[in-house]
């Protein structure tokens, strides 16, 4: 049925009845997630799951998503406070009072007290995931940094250490909770941390003097700084760093610290981003010194990349929400907007992307668990290590594209800051792709890895488990899936060229891995799945597939260097 000519009186109906209709229970609308909930966890955990989950997911619409519009906007971001009214150096960060009102709910979920317990990662994806409809928010990082840094203080830190650091870290009352931070990241080097020159000077009884400089500090207002910093002696490169946590104050002042300044960021602007600047701060070392690398990057930043990638997943969701509802409502040209084949192949091609990057991310999740457990067999730790890094790389990206996709769907109204969530979404999206390694750092640590340890091969296998259980197209799956890891097998032989050729083929590994798991699901559904879930999951499948097939016949880009050879002296300059 046509509907009648619009009139503004009618365009704002509707664009109201778009609004009321993205859910105000995430979690209830969310048929996938709840199913992976459903197969994969014990009867007490599903339970108690679902009913936080629900919860949370309707206090993230009706708290934290109000609250975020406020403390994002550029009149109420964070700011430095280094004084107090008396003169006394205090090197704190003041935020709008909705950024604190957002973070006890956050912190109330128990998303980062859950981290206290070993294999709780299920939990906390469900948690992080519904925060992430809200984009960054503010508060995901820092509920990831604090995440990461107990996981370590529980796994390899000395009784002391750990006894004195980590439970304020597990706190879910927000005014007595720690937070904390991750500063890795130093001027001269990025994500080449091995080159860092921040040095650490032992002062006996078991602490250590930090002194240097940090230049991408994030959540800059925690309790607890979690950092690298090189011992005397120590070896040069990654192998010589030591892994430290800092206390923000000591006896009521700042520990050896200064705010240089916030960072004016792109996106996640409502979290303190800074250039920090230490001297002589007192820290306490996580785990043993000669073994500071391994901790932050086994731990803290594989938490960091897990928890990246169902954040990007989780705006993924809300994008693809906000644009169907949208498209269900909107009318131009004489019909909804949803009713155009062209819109409906944007619809549908983002519902596929959501689809498949949840059902991979959530494999992600649970070899995680395992691993936090630390009773992962031989197979999980290896795929684990493969999928932390592919699937951070691979969600970031496409999750930018869905975004971008839903902003297409609401048109000039989906640029506009205060129309909808979007903006904020696809600002945040760009950051996390660079977040914990870009892309070629990313793939160039795949390749790096699967050049000396059996990853391909663990990886291998599951597609084959997964082929076996997965219906019709699940041998023809798995054949791509191995095409995929032969090629990256190749590419890990001879890394620096091989890197240009792997970011393709890590695309059709992620596309087949998504379109796998999301066959198994519908192959053997729980319980009973709303109408017609199933079949969007079979298709969804499909999708993914075809779309893996299309990359992985796309042909090699020719030779860069004709196109990045710099002209001639003069050359082209008329005579």
């Amino acid at each position: 049925m046509t509907p009648d000519p619009p009139t503004p009186e009618t365009a704002r109906a509707a664009l109201e009845a778009w609004r009321a209709a993205v859910p105000r229970d995430p979690w209830g609308h969310d048929a996938l997630g709840r199913a992976l909930v459903d197969r994969d966890l014990a009867a007490d955990r599903r339970r108690e799951l679902h009913e936080t989950a629900r919860a949370f997911g309707k206090a993230v619409i009706e708290v934290i998503g109000p609250a975020a519009v406020r403390y994002e906007h550029r009149l109420h971001l964070p700011e430095p406070a280094r004084w107090d009214g008396l003169g006394h150096r205090v090197e704190a960060v003041t935020f709008d009072p909705a950024y604190h009102r957002a973070g006890a709910e956050v912190w109330a979920s128990g998303v980062v007290a859950l981290a206290g317990e070993p294999g709780r990662s299920c939990e906390q994806a469900v948690l992080l995931g519904l925060l992430s409809l809200e984009g960054e928010a503010g508060h995901a990082c820092p509920a990831t940094c604090t995440i990461g840094l107990a996981r370590a203080l529980r796994r390899r830190a000395t009784p002391e250490v750990r006894d004195r650091f980590l439970p304020p870290l597990l706190e879910r009352d927000l005014t007595r909770a720690e937070r904390a931070s991750q500063f890795l990241t130093e001027v001269q080097g990025g994500s080449d941390v091995g080159v860092n020159t921040t040095n650490a000077e032992p002062e006996g009884a078991g602490t250590w003097l930090i002194t240097g400089e940090k230049w991408f500090c994030s959540v800059a207002d925690a309790e607890q700084f979690l950092l690298t910093a090189r011992a005397p002696g120590a070896p040069p490169g990654t192998r010589g760093l030591g892994c430290f946590v800092v206390p923000r104050t000591l006896e009521g002042r700042p520990n050896g610290f200064a705010l240089r300044r916030l960072k004016e960021k792109l996106g996640t602007r409502g979290m303190a981003s800074a250039e920090i600047d230490f001297d002589g701060a007192r820290a306490w070392p996580v785990g043993p010194v000669e073994e500071g690398f391994r901790t932050a990057v086994g731990i803290v930043l594989n938490t960091s990349r897990w928890l990246t990638a169902v954040g990007s997943v989780g705006m993924m969701r809300r994008a693809t929400l906000e644009a169907q509802a949208y498209a269900a409502h909107r009318v131009a040209f004489g019909r909804r907007i949803g009713e155009f084949p062209a819109t409906q192949a944007t619809l549908a091609r983002m519902a596929a992307e959501t689809l498949a990057a949840q059902a991979a991310v959530w494999r992600l999740t649970l070899l995680d668990e395992r691993s936090d457990r630390e009773d992962a067999a031989p197979d999980e730790q290896a795929l684990h290590r493969l999928l932390v890094n592919a699937l951070k790389l691979h969600t970031s990206q496409v999750a930018t594209r869905v975004v971008r996709d839903a902003i297409e769907v609401l048109g000039g109204n989906g640029t506009i800051e205060d129309f909808s969530v979007l903006p904020r979404l696809y600002r945040d999206c760009i950051v996390y792709e660079s977040w914990e390694g870009t892309h070629n750092v990313l793939v160039a640590q795949i390749l790096h890895d699967c050049g000396r340890l059996d990853l391909l091969g663990a990886c291998s296998r599951h597609l084959a488990a997964l082929g076996r259980s997965a219906g019709p197209e699940g041998a023809a799956a798995v054949g791509l899936g191995d095409r995929a890891i032969r090629a990256l097998g190749a590419a890990a032989t001879d890394p620096l060229p091989g890197a240009v050729a792997a970011r393709r083929w890590l695309e059709v590994l992620a596309r087949t891995l998504g379109a796998l798991e999301l066959s198994v699901l519908a192959a053997a559904p729980p319980g009973s799945p709303p109408r017609g879930e199933v079949e969007r999951w079979r298709a969804a499948a499909a999708w993914q597939l075809a779309e893996a097939r299309a990359v992985a016949e796309r042909p090699e880009p020719g030779d860069a260097e004709p196109i990045l050879a710099a002209p001639a002296a003069g050359a082209g300059a008329s005579t």
